[in-house]
């Protein structure tokens, strides 16, 4: 009985522990959550002027009157897909849910109900991936992953994840592999939930900054630059496809720490019930115990007072 007593003692200890772990786990994925989110935060101004100096480059020069709508063609009409995973686990199915929504997503494009008038080029696109754990799953389903990028561990080390991300498209782009980049990412939906995203970066549709060519005529001093037009435009249609990136970047490790928070939930969930099974055994087992060393010692009292009634009567 000792010897079961101990184990079970053992058994709780260890429980407890790993029930530290997960705590501890689940407070270091709440504060990288909100690493990221600051992140985002102090990236919305500069977007915005990015966005700005785009606006002021198409009103200057009447591009808004052209039959161009896009900026960033290549002559590869295949579809460039940067998925955001992970390199870490014990993140539940955050892998599975992106990597099942961009197979539904190319399936769709595939199948006779989906979109017509589309070449084989278009449904079978280059894959980047953000994340070892994402690139496995992609290569098991099939998809073409031309190369596989380490995510950023911290919010730190985002910029040069996102840096890069770049050069790599900057090269499939330039050696004709690719064309149209489109982001995969999985958005928070609330502090525990996820869901996939998608959303395309290049070519730059000039039709997102239609509706604000009207409030810059209104202004009362006209937008100037000093750098020519052409090399202007080509460094914030860069920095665009940089906070595009970095937000779908930060917004999938937010998700990540919140799929690794419900994860830890449950995992804390069962610990907490097994910790009650194995008290609940080890005071059944303690009673036991201490009723038969009562026993014991009842049954020897009896014993012993027999003996010395046999001894008075013998005498």
């Amino acid at each position: 009985m000792t010897t079961t007593l101990d184990l079970l003692n053992r058994h709780i200890r260890s429980a407890e522990d790993l029930a530290s772990v997960v705590r501890t786990m689940k407070t270091l994925a709440a504060v990288s959550i909100r690493q990221y989110e600051e992140a985002v935060e102090s990236l919305r101004d500069y977007r915005r002027n990015v966005e700005d100096g785009l606006r002021m480059l198409l009103w200057e020069s009447s591009m808004a009157d052209s039959s161009n709508d896009e900026i960033g063609h290549t002559e590869s009409d295949r579809e460039l897909a940067v998925v955001f995973g992970s390199d870490q686990g014990m993140c539940g199915q955050f892998n599975q849910q992106i990597v099942t929504y961009v197979a539904d997503h190319f399936s769709q494009l595939k199948s006779s109900d989906g979109i017509e008038g589309l070449s084989n080029a278009q449904v079978t696109p280059a894959i980047i991936a953000v994340g070892h754990r994402c690139a496995g799953l992609l290569e098991e389903a099939g998809f073409d992953v031309q190369t596989t990028l380490p995510g950023a561990g911290s919010a730190a080390a985002v910029t040069e994840c996102v840096q890069d991300l770049l050069n790599e498209i900057d090269r499939l782009r330039r050696s004709n592999r690719a064309g149209r980049v489109v982001l995969y990412f999985s958005l928070r939906t609330t502090a525990t939930t996820t869901e996939p995203h998608r959303t395309g970066v290049l070519p730059v549709d000039l039709r997102k900054f239609a509706g604000h060519w009207n409030s810059l005529r209104q202004s009362r001093s006209l937008p100037l630059h000093t750098v020519p037009r052409s090399e202007l435009l080509s460094s914030l249609l860069r920095e665009y496809l940089f906070v595009s990136l970095f937000r779908a970047c930060t917004e999938s490790l937010s998700s990540e720490n919140a799929a690794r928070i419900q994860s830890m939930q449950t995992a804390e969930r069962n610990i907490t019930e097994r910790l009650a099974e194995l008290r609940s055994e080890f005071h059944q087992s303690r009673q036991t115990s201490i009723t038969e060393e009562l026993l014991d010692i009842v049954s020897g009292f009896e014993v012993l007072k027999r003996r010395q009634s046999h001894s008075v009567e013998a005498s």
